[in-house]
This record gives structure tokens, sequence and C-alpha cells, in this order.
């Protein structure tokens, strides 16, 4: 009895612990597969850095366009502000022209 029952967990534990273990080509396909997803990581993390400079010059760029166009803003408001200076200055002229004008027609 302690023969046949020594036979059978012999039986059940034997295939048990040769399943359980791992032989040299799983180990060396499963370090392949770490290199290859450290290798995939590396990858990613270098786009994402190339990815973040180019984000980063974009936005020097257009903080640079903004300012230009702040300063071409205030250009063009400072050349309509002597503008309506030249008007006005030139409409008094002409008044005062239309009123020697009159002036002189009524001689």
């Amino acid at each position: 009895m302690k023969k046949s029952l020594f036979l059978i967990t012999m039986m059940l534990v034997l295939p048990t612990l040769m399943i359980s273990c791992a032989t040299t080509g799983e180990l060396e396909k499963v370090q392949a597969e770490q290199k290859m997803s450290d290798a995939k990581a590396d990858q990613a993390l270098k786009d994402a850095q190339a990815a973040r400079a180019a984000a980063d010059a974009a936005n020097v760029k257009a903080a640079e366009t903004s300012g230009r166009a702040e300063s071409a803003i205030k250009a063009a408001e400072e050349r309509e502000k002597a503008a309506a200076e030249k008007e006005k200055i030139a409409d008094e002229k002409a008044k005062k022209a239309d009123e020697a004008f009159h002036k002189s027609m009524k001689k």
C-alpha cells in the first residue's frame, strides 16, 4: 500500500515539477522579449524628448511672433494717431483757406 501510494505520488509530483521548470530556451526567449521591450521603451523616450524639444522650439517661435505682432499693432496705432492729427490739421487749414476765400470774395 505504501509502495503504491508512493508510486502514485511520484507520478503526480514529477510531471508537475517538470512542467513548472523553465528551460534555457524559454529563459532566453523571455530575456530577448524583455530586451526588445526595453529597446522600444528607450525609443519611445527618445521620441518623446524630440517631440518636447520641437514643442519648446515652437513655443519660442510663437512667443517671438507674438512679440512682433504686438509691436506691429502698436506701430499701426501710432501711425493711425499721427494720421488723425494730420487730418485734423489739414481740416483746420482747409477751413481757414475757405474762410479766406469767402472773405476775399466779399470784397
